[in-house]
């Protein structure tokens, strides 16, 4: 398990699904996609529309590409990491 990123600020805060963990699964604020005072994650940092994040529950860190307001080609969002 990883430690918690000295990015990480619990003022800046996301919902998004964790790729490694269920921590949302049966919780009724989630499975409505409305926003849960228990399952968000950091928002470390961002790069137009991709979310550099970590994950309160098993502190996973991984990329999140939101498709919003994307100005890069999709060659350069499949090969450009983190």
């Amino acid at each position: 398990m990883l430690p918690r990123d000295p990015q990480a600020d619990i003022g800046r805060r996301a919902w998004v699904a964790c790729p490694n963990c269920d921590d949302r699964r049966g919780c009724g604020d989630c499975e409505q996609q409305r926003t849960c005072s228990r399952h968000w994650r950091y928002l470390l940092s961002s790069t137009g529309s991709l979310l550099h994040l970590q994950c309160r529950s098993c502190t996973h860190v991984w990329t999140h590409e939101t498709g919003f307001g994307a100005t890069r080609s999709l060659w350069q969002r499949m090969t450009r990491a983190w």
